[in-house]
């Protein structure tokens, strides 16, 4: 039975990916800023799979949270075998007025927290010569993004960063997936403040259970980069050939 440690996992992907993991009879380790509504999710899946859930209530913005969670799991006697990055979160604004203290708490979550728990738990993987980590990018990881400059900025950093400890740790049994979904039916847009957008107004968009699906099957199969969507693949790979002054423009227009 594999434990897979998920974060973010209140709601959106991160909630789906707990369900299927738990689907598989794997035991859960749930980390997320609300404790009460993993510890809901918790109760729900121990029945009904009958299995072991262990919930975190913790703010990964925060200084060192990572370093927390992993003593904590070690205290516990829990050995992860899948690690899935899931926590992030964007905002949407032109940077000369956006608010720092916010950005700063997104690179703080979407790149320190996720390096930080890919450092830890990746060392003792290395030790048992197998396991698995998922980050989740972002099809925003192949271009600037105008008007989410930073949050593109950071799934950048996140695709470069899988691939790269991929390549360091494949042969010795552990693969790195870096998941790049495009605009999905969640809660992301809302907290980013754009509905409005023209990335989600009107769009049929796929749902976070589609998306973490083929996320956790693409992780299961070791696939480095998993790009969901066969048009979200075209353009990610479209982009390499474009001249990166009309990329820009182009993803401009997209945001709106």
């Amino acid at each position: 039975m594999k434990t897979a440690l998920i974060t973010g996992a209140s709601s959106g992907i991160g909630y789906e990916l707990a369900k299927i993991h738990a689907s598989k009879v794997g035991n859960l380790v749930l980390v997320a800023r609300s404790k009460a509504t993993l510890d809901e999710l918790k109760n729900e899946l121990e029945k009904q799979y009958n299995i072991k859930v262990y919930t975190i209530g913790k703010d990964l913005s925060l200084p060192n949270a990572a370093q927390e969670v992993y003593e904590e799991t070690t205290k516990q006697n829990i050995k992860i075998d899948y690690l899935i990055n899931n926590a992030g979160f964007g905002t949407f604004g032109f940077y000369a007025i956006s608010n720092w203290d916010k950005e700063l708490q997104m690179i703080n979550l979407n790149i320190t927290a996720l390096c930080q728990f890919t450092k830890l738990y990746v060392k003792d993987m290395v030790k048992n010569k197998s396991g698995k980590i998922m980050n989740v990018a972002s099809t925003a990881a192949f271009q600037p993004c105008p008007t989410m400059a930073v949050y593109g900025a950071t799934k950048a950093y996140v695709l470069s960063f899988s691939e790269a400890v991929d390549n360091e740790v494949r042969d010795k049994g552990i693969t790195v997936t870096a998941l790049c979904p495009g605009a999905t039916a969640s809660g992301f847009q809302a907290a980013a403040n754009m509905t409005n957008s023209k990335l989600f107004k009107d769009k049929k968009l796929p749902s976070s259970k589609e998306v973490a699906e083929y996320g956790y099957t693409a992780m299961l199969k070791g696939k480095t980069v998993a790009i969901h969507g066969t048009l979200n693949y075209l353009m990610a790979n479209a982009i390499r050939f474009t001249p990166r002054a009309l990329v820009v423009a182009m993803a401009r227009k997209i945001m709106g």
